[in-house]
């Protein structure tokens, strides 16, 4: 029983790091750039959010504070690639790299200046409620983060394939050049992008915050996003997915098992192994490109 209830609460927690890692992947996919803030951006939602809903701020319904955050940080996320990363176009990736760590730096001390660094509980209607199935208990903020990441896996699937939008962005991560003879406005995708980047982060960083605290320093968990995104292979978005819920399952069983400290290894440990076996990644399709 012990088992299974560490069982549940990795895939909960891997859940989180998946929905991270497709912020990566996504980026990547349009740009073949790393946006190292998108652990930032998670948490910056997380406290667009709290500051929506908790009481002893502006103390708006759950669903609409919500609601609201996605929106707000889907706009930052657009004027973000707008104002900062397109003025970068052309330049080695690298330059991308180096800026969005230093982004992260500056989204954490904000936030620290803004939030305080304290950890913060963000109110749910689902706090502290739990299933008890036989004795193995399943937390209502646990059965939200697995649904909610369900569901929004699903919509991204249906965007990506069903909608003229979805299939531009795809079209456009593919061959930007080719795109842009096709008509499609290539600027103005790669910014959709970096938009639906801020949504997953801002969900990731609400399920976060329901199923525990959120400070400052939660926005390096997008260390173990990029982690994830790498076992399961950079281009692949089922693969981040796959890849959190590997690490999230991995690290609690890593804790019952192995001797103190080792689960906190774990993640990176197997990204090296993955890294050694098969470069990129367990999920991604490795393409040939003709010359």
């Amino acid at each position: 029983m012990d088992i299974l209830q560490l069982l549940i609460g990795g895939i909960a927690n891997g859940c989180i790091y998946g929905l991270v890692a497709l912020g990566f992947v996504l980026i990547y996919k349009a740009t073949e750039a790393v946006n190292f803030a998108q652990g930032d951006m998670m948490m910056i939602g997380a406290f667009i959010t709290l500051t929506m809903v908790n009481e002893e701020w502006w103390g708006l319904p759950f669903g609409i504070g919500v609601i609201l955050a996605i929106v707000i940080m889907a706009g930052l996320s657009y004027l973000l690639e707008v104002v900062v990363i397109r003025k970068l176009f052309g330049q080695p990736q690298f330059a991308v790299v180096i800026l969005t760590i230093a982004l992260g730096f500056v989204l954490r001390f904000f936030a620290g200046v803004i939030w305080g660094h304290d950890p913060q509980s963000l109110e749910t209607p689902f706090a502290g409620k739990a299933f008890d199935i036989g004795g193995l208990i399943l937390g209502y903020d646990e059965a939200v983060v697995i649904i909610a990441t369900a569901v929004l896996t699903i919509s991204l699937y249906f965007f990506f394939q069903r909608t003229r939008l979805g299939v531009a962005m795809q079209a456009a991560s593919q061959n930007q050049l080719a795109a842009y003879y096709m008509g499609i406005p290539v600027k103005w995708i790669s910014s959709m992008i970096w938009a639906v980047a801020g949504v997953t982060a801002t969900v990731a960083g609400i399920l976060f915050a329901a199923k525990g605290a959120i400070d400052p320093a939660s926005g390096l968990l997008g260390i173990k996003a990029f982690a994830a995104a790498v076992i399961g292979g950079f281009g692949s978005l089922p693969g981040a997915l796959a890849g959190g819920l590997i690490i999230g399952i991995v690290e609690p069983m890593a804790q019952y098992f192995a001797p103190p400290g080792y689960s906190q290894i774990m993640p990176y440990a197997i990204m090296l192994i993955v890294l050694v076996v098969r470069p990129n990644g367990l999920f991604a399709q490795i393409q040939q490109k003709k010359v």
